[in-house]
C-alpha cells in the first residue's frame, strides 16, 4: 500500500493535515488507533479559542488568530462537501472573574500581550452589570468577564466526522483500529502496524497525540509530551440560555450545557472523579444559578496532549528527513490552520508559514 504521505494518528490533528495534503494532489493513508487508544479529539471541551493563547509565547497567539480566522471557510466547505455541519459559532467568548483583582491583573497581561500583537487583540472588559446584559443567567458573584472578539466554539464530534467523510471522498485511506509498531526508512517509508498491515510512503506525520510519547524517540524526535485529564459534564437539552460560550460553560448546539473542565496532573488515568464533577458543577452554578436545575445526564474524561510548555511542536526528523511530528493541545483551535497551512510547511513551498519558534530545539534550552 503506497502514498505519498502515511499519518499516524486518525484524531482531528491527523484527519485535519491529510485533508489538507489531499486538497494539493497527494495520496495519503491515514493510521487510526484501537478503541483502547486516549482520544482527545472525542472528549475535549470544543472551543475555538485565542483569548489567553500565547501570553509568554506571541507567535502562538498568531497562529491561533490564522487559524481562527480560517475556521469558518474550513467549516463550510466540510458542510458544503460532506452534509456534516461542525457547528461552528464565532461571536466571541468569555473569561468570566469573580473577582475584581483576577480580572485587573488578566486585563494587565492582555495589554502586555496586545502590544507584542500590533494591537490585534480585540477584547473588552465586562463589569458585572454590562455582563449581565450579554447574559441575563449570569450569577451575582460574577464579578466581571473579558469578551474576546476572536473566539467561539463548535461541535468536535460532527468535525471529526465531517473530516473522516471529506479525507475518503477525496481518495484518502483511513484504515481504523491500528496500531502502529515501528516506522522504518530505507528509500521509503515503511510504517507497520501490529495486526501485519504495512504502508508505504514516501513521508510520514506522527499526529498520533499521547502516542507519540513511545513512537516519537523511535523516529528521532524527543516527543516530550504528557497526559493531562480534563473532567466534563453535561446537561440535559435545553432552551436557549446561553449566548457565548465561557471556559466555564457553553451551551452546544444540540441544547446541552457542557460544563468544564478541569487540569489535573495524575498521569494517564482518564476516569471522573466525585470531587472532580462536584468542583465543576459548584463553579458552573456560581457563575449560571439557573443550572442548579438542570439535570445532569453525562460525565466523562478525557487526556490533553502537553508539551513542557503547553505549545505546539512542529518538527522535521534528523534521523529520519520526510519524517514530521506534529501534536499540540489545541487541535480544534487549530483544526484550520492545520489544513490549510500546515500542508506548505510539510511540502517546503514558498508559502510556508515559519513555524521554527515551534521546533524541538526550544527544549534544549529548558
Amino acid at each position: 500500500m503506497e502514498s505519498d504521505y502515511a499519518i499516524i494518528g486518525g484524531g482531528v490533528v491527523g484527519l485535519s493535515v491529510a485533508w489538507g495534503l489531499l486538497k494539493r494532489g497527494r495520496s495519503v493513508t491515514v493510521i487510526d488507533g484501537d478503541d483502547g487508544s486516549f482520544r482527545a479529539s472525542r472528549g475535549n471541551f470544543g472551543l475555538v479559542w485565542v483569548q489567553s493563547k500565547g501570553m509568554k509565547q506571541p507567535a502562538y497567539a498568531r497562529w491561533s488568530q490564522r487559524s481562527a480566522a480560517a475556521w469558518k471557510e474550513f467549516a463550510d466547505e466540510l458542510s458544503n462537501n460532506t452534509g456534516f455541519d461542525p457547528a461552528l459559532e464565532q461571536k466571541g467568548g468569555y473569561d468570566l472573574h469573580f473577582s475584581d483583582e483576577t480580572l485587573a491583573e488578566t486585563v494587565a497581561n492582555y495589554e502586555i500581550l496586545k502590544a507584542k500583537l500590533d494591537g490585534n487583540y480585540p477584547y473588552e472588559v465586562l463589569g458585572h452589570n454590562e455582563i449581565r446584559r450579554e447574559e441575563p443567567e449570569i450569577g451575582p458573584k460574577v464579578a466581571g468577564a473579558i469578551l474576546h472578539h476572536q473566539d467561539g466554539h463548535a461541535n468536535p464530534l460532527k468535525l471529526l466526522k465531517a473530516l473522516a467523510a471529506d479525507v475518503r471522498r477525496m481518495g484518502g485511506r483511513v484504515l481504523n483500529g491500528r496500531t502502529v509498531d515501528a516506522v522504518s526508512q530505507n528509500g521509503c517509508f515503511r510504517v507497520r502496524c501490529s495486526d501485519g498491515t504495512e504502508i508505504e510512503a514516501d513521508r510520514t506525520v506522527l499526529a498520533a497525540g499521547l502516542g507519540a510519547a513511545e513512537l516519537g524517540p523511535k523516529m528521532g524526535f524527543k516527543a516530550k509530551v504528557r497526559p493531562q485529564r480534563g473532567q466534563v459534564l453535561i446537561t440535559e437539552k435545553l432552551p436557549k440560555i446561553l449566548n457565548r460560550p465561557s471556559l466555564i460553560a457553553r451551551q452546544v448546539d444540540e441544547g446541552g450545557i457542557q460544563i468544564g473542565a478541569t487540569n489535573e496532573e495524575v498521569g494517564y488515568n482518564d476516569q471522573v472523579t466525585t470531587k472532580g464533577l462536584s468542583t465543576l458543577a459548584a463553579e458552573a452554578v456560581a457563575a449560571y444559578p439557573i443550572l442548579a436545575k438542570a439535570q445532569l445526564v453525562r460525565s466523562w474524561g478525557a487526556l490533553r496532549v502537553l508539551s513542557p510548555d503547553g505549545l505546539p511542536v512542529y518538527q522535521q526528523s534528523r534521523e529520519m528527513p520526510g519524517a514530521f511530528l506534529v501534536t499540540c493541545h489545541s487541535g480544534i483551535t487549530l483544526a484550520a490552520a492545520h489544513a490549510r497551512f500546515l500542508p506548505d510547511w510539510l511540502e517546503a513551498t514558498n508559502d510556508a508559514p515559519d513555524l521554527e519558534v515551534f521546533s524541538e530545539d526550544r527544549f534544549d534550552l529548558s
